[in-house]
């Protein structure tokens, strides 16, 4: 046998004695027991088992009157509604349907200004005073058509009465009967002109009270109540009727404008409800999508969607940015609640039961699986059943305590 030959089944003898000494070893060192990998796997099932407690049974003590001081409430699991939102971004507007933009309607010199920007006006509230010429002349108009009337009255009543005894021709008594016609439609005229230039039946009666000065007054008188939130004139100032003097809007309402992208246009409907809050969420108010708008903006491309909303106390400013979660629908769950419960221990969601014993109780952490969400709730999928306990408020007051390692008269392992 040639060299070469006898090194080779040295070698084979060589590897085949390491192998058998390899099992050996490991042998020994299981000693007939699970490996360790599938010891972990086991423990992991058992505390799946257990109710997914962390670190497999812990259990928090609390009596009824640490329950009470440290507010934690409890709730029953049951079925629930998931509202299916989307988020719009939107803004503050001026309600258009309460704003007024007030302009004389006779030209005249701003004498006397009684408003200024941010004051509150209420309805017939005085603004300011313009010292018009026109006026003068609509005023002296409408006081020689009433003594024109009063005059053909006369006449026509005189005529009347010397026709019926045949003491005067037909055609008198005609044309005093035309001359009364006439009359009467001239003070209409002039009448119609002082209606159209604000002044009513009443104030019309106060007109021959008032001085040949005041035939040139013009008063600007606010239309309802609301706020100066723009401002025009000076005093001095020539006024024309296409001068805009003040803006006056009622903010007791807002217009809430929302962007509608193409995406979501076919989901949002008048009548969905919508909660709407600033960036920071310090202010927050829930209302009804009462429009939609038929077009789409050419450079935005959104739509708009419109909410209208109460703004008593003046907090909703015209020109605010805001955002909108809109209810596009509601879904049920078997298992739905709060969000407060829901606590985060070794980056897994849980949620803490209730065992109720005499004088005190005891909570347990839960792994449990989330689903669908809204801003308030979440549908759970697994490890809760329907009329488990489980902390609904308070929850991280357990997780705090339970990180700390005592709770009370401590936590047990």
């Amino acid at each position: 046998m040639s060299n070469n030959k006898k090194i080779v089944i040295a070698l084979i003898v060589l590897a085949g004695l390491g192998i058998a000494i390899l099992l050996a070893e490991r042998a020994d060192e299981t000693d007939g027991h699970t490996p360790a990998a599938s010891l972990k796997e086991r423990h992991d099932v058992h505390e799946e088992e257990d109710g997914g407690h962390e670190g497999g049974a812990t259990v928090l003590k609390l009596s009824q009157k640490e329950i009470e001081e440290f507010g934690v409430k409890i709730a029953a699991a049951g079925p629930g509604k998931i509202k299916n939102l989307i988020s719009l971004p939107g803004e503050v507007n001026i309600n258009a349907d309460r704003l007024a933009h007030i302009v004389p309607q006779v030209p005249g010199l701003v004498r006397k200004i009684y408003k200024t920007l941010g004051d509150h006006v209420k309805t017939g509230e005085l603004m300011a005073v313009l010292e018009s010429r026109e006026l003068a002349d609509a005023k002296s108009a409408y006081f020689v058509a009433k003594e024109r009337l009063a005059l053909a009255e006369a006449n026509f009543k005189r005529e009347k009465g010397l026709w019926k005894k045949r003491i005067s021709a037909e055609r008198e008594y005609l044309e005093a009967k035309q001359a009364l016609a006439e009359a009467n439609i001239e003070l209409k005229s002039a009448k119609q002109k002082l209606h159209a230039l604000g002044f009513t039946e009443t104030a019309l009666k106060k007109l021959a009270q008032q001085s040949h000065m005041k035939f040139t007054r013009y008063e600007i008188r606010s239309p309802f109540n609301g706020t100066v939130i723009e401002k025009h004139i000076t005093i001095g100032e020539k006024l024309t009727t296409n001068s805009k003097a003040f803006a006056v809007a009622d903010l007791s309402t807002v217009w809430v404008n929302l962007n509608v992208y193409q995406k979501d246009m076919p989901f949002v409907e008048v009548g969905q409800k919508a909660r709407i809050s600033i960036t920071s969420n310090l202010l927050s108010a829930e209302g009804i999508i009462s429009y939609i708008g038929p077009l789409v903006g050419e450079k935005t491309r959104t739509g708009t969607a419109r909410v209208v909303l109460p703004n008593p106390d003046g907090r909703w400013k015209p020109g605010l940015f805001v955002n909108a979660m809109v209810t596009v629908s509601v879904v049920n769950a078997d298992i739905v609640i709060p969000r407060s419960a829901i606590q985060t221990i070794g980056n897994k969601p849980v949620v803490f039961l209730l065992v109720e014993k005499p004088g005190e109780e005891e909570f347990t952490p839960r792994h449990v699986s989330l689903g669908r969400s809204d801003e308030e709730s979440v549908e759970i999928l697994s490890s809760l059943r329907p009329g488990d306990r489980y902390v609904s408020e308070g929850a991280f007051v357990l997780k705090a305590e339970m990180n700390k390692g005592s709770f009370g008269g401590g936590h047990e392992h």
